[in-house]
């Protein structure tokens, strides 16, 4: 949120009758950062995929290595930790989207109400 000085009133942001300050939303940050969480939820896709296609040929290969359990914990391990932070992003995405969307409801509804009590001088509305 941007606080915008008016300069409709000759006697200023903190003048006797003025408007003061105004505040201003955007929404752009908000829905910038639930596009980059949207993002990290496209990169992080095909990594299980690629995580199990190292590991294809390591059982054949490894014989009968004892590490070769502990390997696929480890890789069980990182799968699901891969598919709770796909989940968690495709998430965040939605609630900063809906912050954005609420945030911008709330500020034209205190706006009109506002209007009705006081309106400023040349407010563009």
């Amino acid at each position: 949120m941007t606080v915008v000085h008016g300069t409709s009133d000759p006697a200023g942001p903190s003048g006797g009758g003025g408007c003061g300050p105004r505040l201003k939303h955007s929404d752009g940050p908000w829905l910038r950062a639930a596009g980059g969480a949207e993002e990290l939820v496209t990169h992080l896709g095909p990594v299980r995929h690629d995580l199990a296609s190292a590991h294809g040929g390591l059982r054949a290969g490894a014989g009968r290595l004892t590490a070769l359990a502990e390997l696929a914990a480890v890789r069980e391990s990182w799968e699901r930790r891969i598919q709770a932070a796909q989940g968690e992003c495709g998430s965040l995405a939605g609630k900063l989207r809906e912050v954005a969307r609420i945030q911008g409801a709330t500020d034209e509804a205190a706006r009109s109400s506002l209007a009705a009590v006081a309106p400023c001088k040349g407010d563009e509305r």
